[in-house]
């Protein structure tokens, strides 16, 4: 009970107050989303495999040019259908709008089972995994509850690392419960944070750990191929049609191991999409939401590129190539610094996973909240906190991030019978690699569609460089997306199959919603 006032002041205070989504974000704020959200540990990683695949210094350069122009484009052209629908859900609106709802939440469902929790899970672990350089009790083979099998391939376990990365889900998802005022200030903070620190590596490798040896081998001879793997077929049936290529088996080979490049610098580069989520919080929207993509898209791949060719002003090729357990960065400043350079590249990590672990956990519960309205998730992630955000679909996500981290597989050596535990959420974010580049190719196919069946619906904003443009990135992501079906089979496939489980799913909460109306 409300002492001291009325109760037609306590009514008129109660109108006052924003009864659904509190417009916080403005441009600088969105930008920081898409920045944040896309800087993760990839960047410090993926790397090694490029340059194993591609071969060459002009390879490991290039590849990320084109991660980098699919990237640009396919934001650019976002953008129409985000000025054009600034709503909470961001792609699964487009995709809705453009096609029908079972299309939308096809994408809300992999979002939510995969792309959204899974990556969350291998952000907090990759969190846990660098404090662990720092603290080596955080270690992954120190046992709170030691794995139990639970089929012949997959286990669960808690060791100290899955449980620091349990407590960062769990700690950001009750923060960002506590309101997007509270959320955005964390990412604002740790994307700064991060950026400068990127740029930090990249000066710290061009200058302070220039290398003429190396800047000679690697730029005097740009394409001339080393050490490249081979690439197998993806299938053992394929093999009496297709060969087995490397980046020197001419032009064909080359483009193999650019395709399948692509999955470690696309995957870096993912998540940009995320301000789409959030754009019924935006000031702005129609102007700021595609103005943060375009922004927020060009900064990360020009420091992106950046940052491998410090890495190439310290590193040879063969040391890129050859980097323990795949860590370039790390490798670079310890040529600079020494011993000391691994502990500066764990705190730079763990800045940069907080940062994007943050903007994952607040943007990725709007889509829920949006499935929800079309009465196709769960009821409670429609309905926002007295603090105006989607609580349930906060602590829902949270909690199934969670059981990802717990989740393992298994693996027996059949020489030796050694057991070796695997984490189910690497293996599950493997798989959608292909079905994201497919919901990215159909948004972007969404703005053809929409234009003829909405020609005179308002376009704040049109996709710069249309019809080329989309065009250009369709036919680029069709082509990396034909490839992976053709070299990376074992990876494509499980990931069809983890979108065709939500039509039965979508069906029966078709279904259900049909029947309570």
């Amino acid at each position: 009970m409300s002492e001291g006032k009325s109760p037609m002041a306590t009514a008129a205070l109660s109108e006052s107050k924003p009864s659904g989504f509190v417009h916080e974000l403005d441009l600088f704020d969105s930008t920081t989303i898409v920045v944040g959200s896309m800087i993760g540990s990839g960047i410090f990683i993926v790397s090694a495999d490029i340059a194993r695949n591609t071969g060459s210094t002009g390879g490991l350069l290039a590849a990320w040019i084109i991660s980098g122009l699919m990237t640009v484009a396919a934001a650019l052209s976002y953008g129409e259908l985000a000025a054009m629908m600034p709503k909470a859900g961001g792609q699964y609106v487009y995709l809705r709008e453009a096609y029908s709802p079972l299309w939308g939440f096809l994408y809300g469902w992999t979002v939510f089972l995969v792309i959204q929790t899974g990556t969350i899970a291998a952000v907090a672990v990759g969190f846990a995994r660098f404090l662990g350089v720092l603290w080596p009790a955080i270690s992954p083979n120190a046992w709170i509850v030691p794995p139990i099998q639970l089929s012949s391939g997959y286990a669960i376990s808690l060791s100290v690392q899955q449980f620091v990365a349990l407590l960062l889900i769990a700690f950001l998802t009750l923060l960002n419960t506590r309101g997007l005022r509270l959320g955005k200030l964390i990412q604002n903070v740790f994307t700064s944070a991060k950026t400068l620190g990127l740029v930090g590596l990249i000066l710290a490798g061009v200058f302070l750990g220039r290398n003429a040896t190396a800047i000679h081998a690697n730029f005097s001879s740009l394409w001339a191929i080393q050490d490249a793997q081979t690439i197998e077929p993806g299938a053992n049936w394929m093999k009496s049609f297709l060969p087995s290529v490397t980046a020197a088996s001419g032009l064909f080979g080359l483009l193999i191991a650019f395709g399948v490049s692509q999955v470690g610098s696309l995957f870096s580069a993912d998540a940009w999409n995320n301000i789409t989520f959030t754009a019924g919080e935006v000031k702005n929207p129609r102007r700021d939401v595609p103005l943060s993509l375009a922004i927020g898209t060009g900064i990360v791949i020009s420091l992106y590129f950046l940052a491998n060719v410090g890495y190439l002003s310290a590193l040879t090729l063969h040391q890129i190539q050859t980097a323990p357990d795949d860590r370039v960065a790390t490798a670079t400043l310890g040529v600079i610094f020494g011993n000391s350079g691994a502990t500066l590249m764990a705190v730079a990590i763990m800045v940069s996973t907080f940062g994007c672990a943050n903007g994952l956990i607040l943007a990725g519960a709007r889509v829920y909240y949006a499935m929800s309205h079309d009465g196709l998730f769960f009821r409670s992630t429609g309905r926002l906190n007295a603090r105006h955000v989607p609580a349930m679909g906060l602590l829902l996500q949270g909690l199934w991030g969670g059981i990802l981290v717990l989740l393992r597989t298994r693996l027996v050596n059949s020489a030796t019978g050694a057991v070796t535990y695997g984490n189910l959420y690497s293996v599950l974010l493997n798989y959608v690699v292909f079905a994201a580049l497919m919901f990215y190719v159909l948004t972007i196919g969404g703005i053809f569609v929409l234009r003829r069946k909405r020609p005179d619906a308002e376009r704040p904003y049109r996709a710069w460089g249309y019809p080329f443009v989309p065009v250009l990135y369709i036919l680029m992501a069709s082509l990396i997306m034909l490839i992976l079906i053709l070299y990376q089979t074992q990876d494509t496939w499980p990931g069809l199959v983890i979108v065709l489980i939500g039509v039965p799913v979508y069906w029966l909460w078709s279904r259900r919603t049909a029947v309570s109306a």
